[in-house]
């Protein structure tokens, strides 16, 4: 595999992206993303979708050049109109009202609706701690999970994210995952290379356990933890999509469908300021030591390094590379 530095990867997405029809600030958020999620070796929310960006901003399933709306509904309720663009530069927009209320109020909301998939939603929260604050999200996608004991899909894997500052100007925990046992990627992927995947990630239309990935697409997605899972999945629904104003999962049609209606989704973020309590910083750190006491043991997040350059398949990189020259 070759190895592609983060700069170049950065560049060459954002030129993919500019060259079938997105503007001069998407191009760079989503590129910015990109690069990030590669970086920490998030395959699935990284150069896996921008061939699909790519081919919705040509479809128009995606706006690339619209400008996100904001408006305040409340003093700490900041809501920005993504108008079917891309999430991304949706959340720049509006990340800075949103921080300035929560530093008024002690605590703020931001929801982001009618936007395209936001693919990784610690991204997002990422960028909320790295401001000092603490950041929650929830997001919906495509229906894929049907409820403990059915078969009908009913909503996304709906991720729910954490960011927490240490109060020292890092992060101390990071924690991303969806409510279902795996991300769908993991079963695309799978089905993609030709591979069984492990039984208790999904089931078959009929409602019974599969290892195949194509049944298992066919089918349902399994919650994590049954219904505790399923629970937190149908939180995230409520508040991305019910409170955004935004999309309800069963209508979502596949997110790397190159043409159709556009994904209309939402995000929701709690931003938090931790100087409410004056001993945030030393009860946080005090927490992360007794935790990484035991050899092996630490906080969601912690001692993950950065890679740069990054392993990219050949077949991958021809894609992107030839997408940027279009």
């Amino acid at each position: 595999m070759p190895l592609i530095p983060l700069d170049e990867i950065e560049q060459t997405v954002r030129m993919a992206l500019s060259a079938h029809g997105a503007d001069a600030f998407a191009a760079a958020e989503v590129a910015r993303a990109v690069r990030k999620a590669e970086s920490v070796g998030n395959k699935i929310c990284g150069l896996y979708y921008v061939e699909s960006y790519c081919q919705q901003l040509k479809s128009g399933r995606v706006s690339g050049a619209v400008t996100p709306q904001i408006s305040t509904p409340r003093d700490a309720a900041i809501t920005v109109d993504a108008g079917f663009g891309f999430a991304q530069p949706a959340f720049s927009h509006g990340l800075p009202v949103a921080l300035d209320a929560a530093r008024r109020a002690g605590v703020a909301s931001l929801s982001v609706a009618h936007a395209h998939t936001c693919t990784s939603l610690g991204y997002f929260t990422e960028q909320i701690a790295q401001a000092g604050m603490i950041g929650i999200g929830f997001t919906n996608a495509s229906p894929i999970v049907a409820p403990p004991g059915g078969k009908t899909r009913a909503i996304g894997t709906n991720p729910i994210a954490f960011s927490v500052p240490d109060g020292q100007g890092g992060i101390t925990m990071q924690f991303d995952q969806s409510t279902t046992t795996v991300a769908l990627g993991k079963i695309t992927m799978a089905k993609a290379a030709g591979e069984r995947i492990p039984e208790g990630w999904a089931l078959d239309a009929n409602g019974n356990p599969t290892t195949d990935p194509e049944e298992a697409i066919k089918g349902s997605l399994v919650s994590m933890g049954g219904y505790k899972g399923w629970g937190f999945g149908l939180m995230a629904e409520i508040l991305a999509a019910a409170l955004t104003g935004s999309v309800l999962s069963r209508d979502v049609k596949p997110l790397k469908a190159p043409e159709g209606a556009p994904h209309d989704l939402g995000q929701y973020y709690l931003i938090i300021d931790p100087a409410v309590s004056s001993d945030f910083g030393e009860k946080v750190q005090a927490l992360a030591e007794h935790i990484a006491q035991d050899e092996g043991a630490r906080m969601p997040g912690q001692n993950k390094t950065a890679m740069d350059p990054v392993d990219v398949g050949e077949d991958t990189w021809a894609l992107i590379t030839g997408l940027a020259q279009a």
